[in-house]
């Protein structure tokens, strides 16, 4: 909803703004982001927006939006937007040109990777200013120790390993980074089978996810093609039994349900 206490007959009232004023993050000249929330423009009510420029294989970093949901647009070039659905613990890929758009819901693991040059993007949050926490503040401000402990890693190897991140990285890999640190020839993950799909109804649409005797995400709608997220993915028969939305087990923390 738009803001209802504005009063419009100020002089202060903002109807227009030059966003490329107003510059969040530069890495260089081909991969930056500018922003637009309410406090650049005080009529814009609930709503608010990031400019996103990137060349090939330039990451906005995993993170999440705590109080928004993201829409991405994409204006020119092409990118792969990849997101955690945390409902079913599956990392989906969704390749998106210009005019083609993916939809992140509020408080989902997500990352863009441009996969051509002059790749520009635009991204739309349901909120006046939108938050974010990223991955490589979580991982430069959690101490080693705890992440060695937990994960039965050893300690010396992670310190060594994210001690270079010492800042927010917001577009990925750093200026001045040296080498190839990728452990894969193509960071880009493969596409789903389905991206741009038509909607689909779903017969059954609140199902507890499954798992299979081969350890394959399996799924209680053996009618529904836009669940085939992955290539391999069994189903189970649609007798099987189906556990209520609401009575579902939350796969990650709270299920980040908004």
């Amino acid at each position: 909803m738009a803001t209802s206490n504005m009063d419009y007959t100020s002089p202060n009232t903002e109807f227009t703004y030059d966003v490329n004023r107003n510059l969040l993050f530069k890495k260089d000249e081909q991969n930056y982001i500018n922003s637009l929330s309410i406090q650049q423009l005080n009529t814009l009510g609930n709503t608010s927006l990031l400019d996103i420029f990137l060349s090939t294989g330039n990451v906005v970093e995993p993170h999440i939006h705590q109080n928004a949901t993201e829409l991405v647009y994409c204006i020119r070039g092409a990118a792969v937007v990849s997101l955690i659905n945390p409902f079913t613990n599956e990392l989906l890929n969704f390749p998106i040109t210009p005019g083609q758009v993916a939809n992140v819901p509020q408080g989902w693991w997500h990352y863009e990777v441009a996969t051509v040059d002059d790749t520009h993007l635009l991204a739309i949050f349901d909120a006046p200013v939108p938050e974010a926490i990223f991955g490589s503040d979580i991982l430069r401000l959690t101490p080693p120790s705890v992440l060695a402990h937990t994960y039965c890693l050893d300690e010396a190897q992670v310190q060594a390993t994210l001690a270079p991140i010492q800042k927010t990285v917001f577009i990925g890999p750093p200026a001045d980074c040296v080498g190839d640190v990728s452990t894969s020839s193509n960071p880009v993950c493969q596409p789903n089978n389905q991206p741009n799909n038509p909607p689909h109804v779903n017969v059954q649409p609140y199902v507890q996810l499954q798992t299979s005797l081969q350890g394959e995400h399996s799924y209680g709608d053996a009618v529904n093609p836009a669940y085939e997220h992955l290539p391999h993915a069994s189903y189970m028969l649609p007798t099987s039994n189906y556990t209520p939305y609401t009575m579902q087990r939350q796969l990650i923390g709270n299920g980040w349900r908004y």
